[in-house]
């Protein structure tokens, strides 16, 4: 029998309730999930590679311990190279995306051709956000966050203490 792995790749600048969702939904159609956490310096982001890939495994420890991820074994692992490089290291069929908005899927759609040019072995499956969570993203956290906004509901209680300690020491905006 054929282990299905996927590999959910971002930035998660910082992880929120959507990411999860997505995680969560993901592992109902997978054996193995790699949530890949992306070097990215090129998006300037808030929380160094290092944070990042703590805070992600936070997230999805908590997800595991609410057994929450239908048996699928989730791991946290923080890459720099190539994703079809990685997700071929990592021995997966399948590149996990969530979709909010039909800009999303503009940009996923040309990332999804390219990758599958790359290796045509790997699919891209398509997790539409789930109504609750799809005007969430990173982006908008950390703009509303820095500016003094309460982003408590768009993240884990543990990622808005990571937040608010951030936005501390970079002191205030503006």
């Amino acid at each position: 029998m054929t282990v299905r792995v996927g590999v959910y790749p971002g930035t998660f600048d910082p992880i929120h309730n959507g990411h999860i969702d997505i995680i969560r939904r993901a592992t109902r159609m997978l054996d193995k999930l790699v949530v890949a956490v992306a070097a990215n310096a090129g998006k300037g982001p808030l929380f160094t590679l290092e944070e990042r890939t703590r805070l992600v495994e936070r997230e999805v420890s908590l997800l595991m311990a609410g057994n929450r991820t239908n048996g699928c074994r989730v791991v946290v692992k923080p890459f720099s190279n190539l994703l079809m490089h990685f997700v071929k290291d990592e021995g997966g069929q399948f590149i996990i995306r969530g979709l909010r908005a039909v800009s999303d899927f503009e940009y996923e759609f040309q990332m999804g051709a390219n990758n599958a040019r790359l290796n045509p072995d790997v699919e891209t499956m398509f997790l539409m956000a789930a109504e609750t969570t799809q005007f969430i993203s990173s982006r908008f956290v950390k703009e509303i966050g820095v500016l003094g906004g309460d982003v408590s509901s768009f993240v884990s209680r543990h990622v808005h203490e990571a937040l608010l300690a951030k936005f501390q020491e970079a002191g205030p905006a503006g």
